[in-house]
């Protein structure tokens, strides 16, 4: 009990003095007050572990000082000293937050054990509330180490289809970026922004499965070619879909909608309009967009403003007219993003 404090107050020194006395034989630390509105304006600002107050004070007594202090600490114990008859007293210091009473004369045993029993329960809750707040810390440092290892597992698997696909880490790194913007200013959640950043990589994982004569064709598909690359969005979603993870959940929501339209003429399901889930309506945007400005092998890539005009004519026809606005109202973060990720 060394290192706890407690607070004495009363108007009568010779109580005090009893009190202080007391407390010197439990080599505990006590402060003593004598008018109880400076006690009250100590024990406000400064950490403490116990209050050992008389009832009847003037300007401010016992119980009206009890009431002010538990509105604004309701855990730090506190013992009234009243007289021996004034039982009626007690029920309403009881209410107003007292944990325990003394009887004038105050005993030296009853004093003791009291005040013993009340700073070892209080003593136990501080400790319990430490430990407490370590294993909330260590859940919190443990559920962060889980989190980075699955951003770096998403990451791994967002660069397979890269090894078959002409698109590049820069395509990805963009798509993710212009989603979580598109996200944000859509007015999605901040845990909505995250699952399409780190879900909008896997749009095109279905790709692992197109021949390579297909997906590396140095030119225009025909009609045959097309038909079976159009199926890179079911293959991606069948790998996806029973995973786990809400990232990768979320990944398989996009690769089976960012080849939808918005006015029903997409594939593979012919959604139309808000049909098809946010998250696929903002990557067939972002998507087409970064295809646009990019060098393919069957294509040069376009002028960043000629793709911008292509959003804008393909309004409510391909893309939902509510995303290309805000594409268009944040054209200068589109800039720094496409500027930020270029091909290496």
């Amino acid at each position: 009990m060394s290192n706890m404090k407690i607070i004495s107050i009363d108007d009568n020194e010779n109580n005090l003095f009893l009190i202080e006395a007391f407390c010197q034989e439990m080599q505990i630390d006590v402060k003593s007050f004598n008018n109880p509105l400076d006690a009250l304006l100590y024990v406000l600002s400064n950490p403490i572990d116990m209050i050992i107050i008389d009832y009847m004070m003037p300007e401010l007594n016992g119980l009206d000082f009890i009431k002010e202090f538990r509105k604004s600490n309701t855990t730090i114990p506190i013992i009234m000293i009243t007289a021996a008859n004034e039982e009626k007293i007690h029920t309403l210091a009881f209410e107003a937050g007292a944990n325990d009473f003394l009887t004038k004369p105050v005993n030296s045993t009853f004093f003791k054990a009291r005040v013993n029993n009340l700073l070892t329960l209080y003593k136990n809750t501080l400790l319990l509330k430490d430990e407490a707040k370590l294993l909330e810390d260590e859940v919190s440092k443990a559920t962060e180490k889980l989190r980075n290892r699955e951003y770096e597992t998403l990451n791994i698997l967002g660069k397979t289809a890269e090894f078959k696909d002409p698109e590049t880490a820069s395509h990805v790194s963009r798509v993710a970026h212009y989603s979580r913007m598109l996200a944000r200013e859509y007015g999605l959640s901040q845990k909505e922004q995250d699952l399409i950043y780190h879900a909008s990589p896997f749009h095109d994982l279905g790709k692992v499965g197109i021949e390579d004569k297909i997906l590396l064709k140095p030119a225009r598909l025909n009609e045959l070619e097309f038909s079976r690359m159009k199926k890179h969005a079911y293959m991606g979603y069948e790998i996806l879909k029973d995973s786990n993870s809400e990232y990768l959940q979320a990944g398989a929501v996009i690769a089976l909608t960012h080849h939808e339209k918005f006015n029903g003429c997409g594939y593979p399901n012919s959604l139309k309009g808000e049909e098809i889930h946010i998250f696929g309506r903002i990557v067939a945007i972002v998507d087409v967009f970064d295809a646009l400005t990019s060098h393919r092998p069957y294509k040069e890539a376009w002028s960043f403003q000629d793709a911008v005009d292509f959003l804008v004519k393909e309004k409510s026809e391909h893309f939902d007219p509510k995303i290309v606005d805000l594409f268009i109202e944040n054209i200068n973060e589109v800039q720094n993003i496409y500027d930020s990720f270029q091909e290496q």
